[in-house]
């Protein structure tokens, strides 16, 4: 594949946006062809892959990257979505083992997820009120390590494949919530290095899977 030019940007994410705001805006200031590798809930923060220019056609090889979150639980609470934006119920009960699930894990994508059933995005059926079987999907939870706990919050550090749910992750404590979300690395790359542009052949040495397209 030939890829002669484009950069790829780290960007930290605030919360209160959707990673679609943070490309247009992107979008507007640079005036050239942007997109993403891998979308952030608007309540997360944290490093999103920014492709600009040519760099838009390595967005495979980088969304399937594995990712670095740090998570924090609430517990003895529940909500509708699995996160802070959904409808917030306190149930009192907080579970006695903070503990999350690794290897080989079996996740239904939540309804308001932006896949897409039916020829339709899930989450736009979930604003109407609609219910459907969602997918099962088979992910890889290489670690979850719990930080800290004071019986009111839970920190945990968490690597895994793309297309973990980490708030899916979080609800199987029964009684508790992710009530904040960052995603601290992709691959090689670290929300620490935010606001560097790297060249995509700069890119293909740190990602063999992108070194072996460009040749």
């Amino acid at each position: 594949m030939a890829v002669d030019s484009g950069t790829v940007l780290l960007y930290d994410k605030p919360a209160g946006v959707t990673s679609h705001d943070v490309v247009a805006q992107v979008r507007r200031e640079r005036g050239e062809k942007t997109g993403h590798a891998g979308t952030l809930d608007p309540f997360a923060t944290g490093l999103l892959l920014i492709l600009l220019g040519r760099a838009t056609r390595l967005q495979r090889f980088l969304v399937a990257l594995p990712k670095t979150y740090l998570a924090t639980a609430r517990l003895g609470w529940r909500s509708s979505t699995g996160d802070s934006d959904g409808e917030l119920t306190e149930t009192g009960r907080v579970p006695e083992v903070l503990e999350l699930p690794t290897g080989t894990v079996r996740q239904r994508v939540p309804m308001t997820s932006a896949v897409r059933v039916g020829g339709e995005r899930l989450y736009k059926k979930a604003h109407r009120g609609e219910v459907v079987e969602t997918p099962a999907r088979d992910v890889q939870v290489h670690r979850a390590e719990l930080l800290s706990g004071d019986g009111e919050y839970a920190h945990f550090e968490i690597e895994c494949s793309a297309g973990t749910y980490v708030r899916t992750l979080v609800e199987t404590l029964d009684d508790a919530y992710c009530s904040d979300l960052r995603r601290t690395a992709v691959g090689p790359f670290r929300v620490e290095d935010a606001g560097e542009e790297l060249s995509v052949e700069r890119v293909g040495e740190l990602v063999p899977a992108v070194g072996e397209a460009l040749r």
